[in-house]
């Protein structure tokens, strides 16, 4: 038995290093030879205004992002909710998941492949022969029943001289390579989501201070106008359209309301909690910083960084694989095997007697009524689709960084010009009511001039924001910087990819 098990495990090595492999070698599409992304170049500093949040920022062309880029917000708060969604999340469990069968898939076929198949097998029977019907001679004088007792071990190796196991492998390795990508998106989005929504809570806040800092004011200005009408110095129609301006107000916070807490439960099932039991810091725009240099990865790394990039690259490998599958079952299969055991007859044999098999089978395929070539056809036909799905997910990505960029220069001119707005409206209205007061203005202009005051001040407020929110949009667009984690933090790396 070890004879034949030698001589095997011989016959399969070499057959390893003769052996070829049919089918298209895999090699990664080239990077888009573009030098920026939107169509103009942006300036290298954005505008600034003064105010909290309208800090100029500069863009830093080549620069890695740090993996921890929501640090860059410089808020604790911030940094303990995102470790603990990252920790936590249920949707990153399920990424994990995957990328473990994915890994187990490839170890069972590796294993199943990689080395000879042995397996054992043991029997005891009892043969019952009926007397009558033996013949006189030697078995005549032999007990039944008879005891056939039977061991053996067999081994058997199917040869990849054609490659078409080694292509299953790659096939099988790529879908790892996808799976972990996956799960390094789900991270960037989940890390994404989680900071954003702090914004949005922020941001909402400080409207509904706005809002009620306003239903003060009209408040206060409604007593105002009582007291005028008291005097004779307005009409009654005045105090009942002011009355309604500061029910109009009050009217908007049950939406803000409603804003907040739905940003709260959000941010508790990214943390993998219930909304009810959820403990959760208040996010306010003045606790936040804004990054004051954005790194911008080059264009021709983009296809390297972005996870689903990345992971669309891992698709049209894996199909490149299936079309040397697919080509390889047009070839001939040789499978070895031995065999190898004992067997005894009581009380037909005195002893044990041994035996040993050794041989070799080969399945050529014939004629399969054009189903080898259709299924040729087909993954050829997958490959071709998932190379146009990588070239479009590449295309997004640029297009991403693009639009966040122009983006981000926007929203800090814009915040400039709605800072000096907002001054602009504070003043005409400071002056509006002290004309109204004096009665040298209608009502109307008092409520048009609180109306510009409000808006004006919300505006700033949903800028700032905009502000936060495209910097951390281009942290994701550009990949989170996954690729920086030191290894010991890192994502497992997928076994390496068989040898050719």
């Amino acid at each position: 038995m070890r004879r034949i098990l030698h001589y095997g495990i011989a016959l399969t090595l070499v057959a390893a290093v003769h052996a070829c492999m049919v089918g298209p070698d895999f090699h990664p599409p080239q990077p888009p030879a573009v030098t920026q992304y939107p169509g103009t170049a942006v300036t290298e500093q954005t505008a600034s205004a003064d105010v909290a949040g309208g800090e100029a920022q500069r863009f830093v062309a080549g620069r890695d992002i740090p993996a921890e880029w929501w640090m860059l917000f410089q808020s604790p708060a911030l940094d303990s909710l995102v470790r603990q969604a990252l920790a936590d999340s249920p949707k990153l469990a399920q990424a994990q998941a995957k990328l473990l069968r994915a890994r187990a898939d490839f170890d069972s076929r590796q294993g199943a492949t990689k080395y000879p198949a042995i397996d054992a097998a043991g029997s005891i029977n009892a043969v019952g022969v009926q007397g009558d019907t033996v013949k006189p001679g030697p078995l005549a004088a032999v007990d039944f029943p008879l005891t056939l007792s039977l061991a053996s071990v067999s081994v058997s190796y199917t040869l990849d001289l054609f490659g078409r196991t080694r292509r299953e492998l790659e096939a099988l390795h790529a879908a790892v390579d996808f799976e972990r990508f996956q799960l390094e998106a789900s991270r960037l989005m989940l890390a994404g989501n989680v900071v954003t929504t702090a914004i949005e809570e922020a941001a909402v806040r400080e409207q509904i201070a706005t809002t009620q800092e306003s239903i003060d004011l009209v408040g206060r200005q409604l007593q105002i106008v009582e007291r005028l009408e008291q005097m004779g110095a307005v009409a009654k129609r005045d105090t009942v359209t002011q009355s309604g301006e500061l029910a109009a107000t009050r009217a908007t916070l049950p939406a803000l309301q409603q804003r907040l807490e739905q940003a709260r439960h959000r941010m508790a099932v990214y943390l993998g909690q219930p909304p009810a039991s959820a403990q959760l810091p208040a996010f306010r725009l003045a606790d936040l910083r804004l990054p004051n240099e954005l790194p911008v990865s080059l264009p021709s790394d983009l296809a390297r960084q972005r996870p689903d990039i990345r992971a669309a690259e891992a698709l049209l490998h894996e199909a490149s694989a299936r079309v040397g599958v697919a080509e390889a079952n047009f070839y001939p299969r040789i499978t070895l095997s031995g065999q190898g055991g004992a067997v005894a007859v009581a009380p037909l044999l005195s002893g044990v007697a041994g035996f040993a098999l050794l041989g070799a089978s080969i399945a050529q395929p014939l004629f399969h009524g054009n189903e080898l070539k259709g299924q040729k056809r087909a993954a050829v036909a997958a490959f071709d689709q998932a190379g146009a799905a990588y070239h479009d997910v590449v295309l997004s990505g640029l297009q991403n960084v693009a639009d966040i960029l122009v983006a981000l220069d926007a929203d800090a001119s814009t915040l400039r010009e709605r800072t000096a707005a907002a001054t602009l409206a504070d003043t005409a209205y400071e002056i509006t009511s002290h004309q109204y007061e004096a009665g040298g203005v209608s009502l109307l202009e008092l409520l048009e001039a609180q109306r510009r005051r409000v808006s004006a001040s919300t505006e700033v407020t949903r800028t700032i924001a905009a502000r936060f929110t495209d910097s951390a949009a281009l942290f994701q667009a550009l990949g989170g910087g996954w690729w920086t984690v030191p290894p010991a933090n890192a994502t497992a790396p997928p076994p390496g990819p068989p040898k050719r």
